[in-house]
């Protein structure tokens, strides 16, 4: 495991050094704590009708997820039942983790730097899908873009949702914390 006493990931420092400086400078803040800084980074896996004919596909999806994350992934359960699409309560159903501190930025430069310019004809994310409140949520298609998953090994092939909180009060201040760590917005 990383040893927090001697390591910062990349991107905290890049936050601590240049963004903090540029965001007080961008929006005028008088005060440190209002500048906006990344709070949360939730993933999640949904393995919705493979889940129901195979309980086996929602423990690869936690393992998975895990693999991703660097944390252990919490298995999601169906909340009620609905006979329609034969699930029942508490049905394992997908995964789901949160990322905090040091993990989130770890994996956040992950994201950036090596998941996306993985993914085929990508030509950057969407501008507009923050929620007004300062958190950003995307979806990516398949998990392999991930190099931590061997592609060889994989019996399903995934879509994953990913929310990136921030502490932004609005949009705007958000979008330009995230174009900061380089995310690659389109529009």
């Amino acid at each position: 495991m990383l040893d927090s006493a001697t390591y910062t990931p990349r991107l905290k420092a890049v936050y601590n050094d240049t963004i903090r400086a540029a965001m007080k400078e961008e929006f005028g803040y008088k005060n440190d704590m209002q500048i906006p800084r990344l709070d949360k980074i939730v993933l999640n896996i949904g393995c919705g009708a493979e889940a129901v004919r195979d309980s086996k596909k929602a423990k690869s999806a936690v393992e998975d997820l895990t693999l991703i994350a660097g944390q252990k992934a919490l298995t999601t359960v169906a909340k009620k039942s609905i006979a329609g699409f034969r699930v029942r309560e508490d049905m394992p159903m997908g995964a789901k983790v949160t990322l905090r501190g040091d993990r989130m930025y770890e994996f956040l430069d992950r994201l950036i730097t090596i998941a996306m310019p993985r993914v085929r004809d990508f030509r950057g994310v969407s501008g507009k899908s923050f929620d007004g409140r300062g958190n950003y949520a995307m979806g990516l298609k398949e998990h392999l873009v991930f190099p931590e998953i061997n592609f060889d090994k994989i019996d399903e092939n995934w879509g994953m949702d990913i929310v990136i909180a921030t502490t932004a009060q609005t949009d705007a201040e958000a979008k330009s914390l995230l174009k900061a760590f380089n995310m690659p917005f389109n529009s």
